[in-house]
């Protein structure tokens, strides 16, 4: 008896051990999240357009490890909001933030939508992970305490030249009613270790080599492509004016645009089209451009390296994202600012455990989904707030081609809608504009009028935001005198 009760307890201690052990393992094994922020890059990389030829062999590389969407929408195509957007999961239209805003004022008391909202890293912080953050990731870095360690980010897009080299910040823009851009292009500093990103990089390089008691969340936000478009000589080497291509441009595009669209668009202070034709600047402008991409892919080969030499490498979830398009010369300027193809549009990929490799998914799904889709590929329980979907039966099954949408916000009651090869706009006063793209990739004619198209006009209206908050007091776009007009009217403040 003695010896059968003796033989039941070692059965019962090896049963424990097992069960303690599976859990040991399932807690070691949690994946760890490397959130990879790049300022103001359009689709021009090689994994999605490979315009002019550009040279991006480390986004390749992040394209084969993983799913590359070709066909990504931000939900404001101006950075604070859009950041303020995917890092909250809630839709500019639903948290009134259309405008810049301090990262420590996206939560407040006086935002019922936001006031208690809980930021994505600091979810993964209450679900048990260390999180870091260096940067660009918010509008500026980041709000007070929400990464367990912070590097910080340096103040501005610098470095920058004793004077600029080409563009005053003014061009032809009122001083008082229009904002001074940092839009300037040309090459310096002399080396890449001068460049903020690149000591970005070192510090994530560093954290790769400790050790952590937990999983990790580990932001890194670039600073490039953000004008001004300066990066070392070696990478505009890359590109001989000679061999450069222009994007698509149409000087009466713009002729059928409703007075809202005018009035958004309406940009004096960056370099019109026109002008950079006749100045010789297009071709320029765009060289800097692809310049500064293949600096941020080289900035990138280094993380992943870094990663991949690390413990690390085989458990990690990397997702990279920009908070918006960004458009050279297409529409009659160069900037983001609008609710275009070329504005709105932006990469989006995801790599790690138990996702498909080298695989390109070409529906239109949002950046929202990024907050949502995370937390499923960590195997975390939803946030109930979320309002965007998670991407993840997408990119292991295929599901939700078909239906799959975007929606962009530029203030108030102005949307865009993307789905099924089209473009729907709709501004505050109700005028619109609509796109078919397998016949008008370039947006170049207004369909909206057109009674062909109303069947799916009256579709994708439907999908139009019902909510539409006003302003959050916090948030604010002096740049433009649209916003600055359209916040007073609708909040009725100055």
């Amino acid at each position: 008896m003695k010896k059968a009760q003796l033989l039941l307890l070692l059965a019962l201690v090896f049963i424990f051990s097992c069960n303690n052990e599976k859990k040991k393992e399932v807690k070691e094994t949690k994946p760890n999240v490397l959130f990879i922020a790049v300022d103001d890059l359009n689709n021009w990389i090689s994994p999605i357009d490979n315009f002019s030829n550009v040279k991006t062999p480390n986004f390749d590389r992040l394209a084969k490890m993983g799913v590359t969407f070709t066909n990504a929408h931000v939900q404001a195509p101006l950075c604070g909001p859009s950041r303020a957007s995917l890092m909250t999961g809630l839709r500019p239209s639903t948290t009134g933030i259309y405008g810049m805003t301090p990262d420590n004022e996206i939560r407040h008391d006086g935002n019922p939508a936001t006031k208690d909202i809980t930021f994505l890293p600091e979810y993964f912080e209450q679900n048990g992970y260390h999180t870091m953050g260096i940067g660009k990731l918010f509008h500026i870095h980041a709000p007070d305490s929400v990464f367990n360690e912070s590097g910080g980010r340096v103040k501005g897009f610098g470095p920058y030249p004793k004077e600029r080299i080409v563009w005053d910040g003014f061009g032809k823009g009122i001083r008082g009613t229009h904002g001074r851009t940092s839009t300037d292009w040309g090459a310096f500093p002399e080396q890449d270790s001068l460049m903020p990103d690149h000591q970005s990089v070192n510090w994530v390089t560093e954290r790769l080599q400790r050790n952590y008691d937990k999983p990790f969340f580990m932001g890194l936000g670039f600073l490039r492509v953000h004008v001004p478009l300066y990066v070392p000589q070696k990478w505009f080497d890359l590109y001989p004016l000679e061999d450069i291509q222009t994007p698509p441009y149409k000087s009466d595009d713009l002729n059928d645009i409703p007075p809202v669209g005018m009035q958004i668009n309406d940009l004096p202070m960056m370099p019109s089209t026109e002008w950079a034709k006749e100045s010789g600047e297009w071709k320029k402008i765009v060289q800097a451009y692809l310049a500064c991409i293949s600096y941020v892919d080289y900035e990138l080969g280094r993380v992943l390296d870094a990663l991949e030499n690390s413990k690390y490498g085989d458990n990690t979830i990397v997702v990279l994202w920009s908070d918006h398009g960004y458009r050279l010369g297409e529409k009659g300027t160069f900037a983001k600012h609008a609710l275009w193809e070329t504005a709105t549009k932006a990469p989006l990929m995801f790599a790690g455990p138990n996702l498909p490799k080298g695989k390109k998914i070409n529906a239109p799904v949002e950046m929202l989904s990024l907050y949502p889709t995370l937390l499923e590929l960590s195997g975390l329980p939803e946030y109930e707030r979320n309002e965007g979907n998670s991407l993840v039966s997408m990119m292991q099954n295929d599901e939700g081609l078909s239906e799959s949408k975007a929606i962009t916000t530029f203030g108030m009651n102005n949307h865009a809608i993307k789905m099924n090869g089209y473009r729907y706009i709709q501004y505050e006063d109700g005028k619109e504009e609509f796109y078919d793209h397998r016949s008008d990739p370039n947006e170049w004619t207004n369909e909206a009028e057109n009674p062909k198209y109303k069947t799916q006009i009256e579709k994708m209206k439907g999908f139009l935001p019902k909510v539409n908050s006003k302003w959050d007091s916090e948030s604010n776009y002096t740049f433009q005198p649209y916003f600055v007009e359209q916040k007073k009217r609708v909040n009725g403040t100055e």
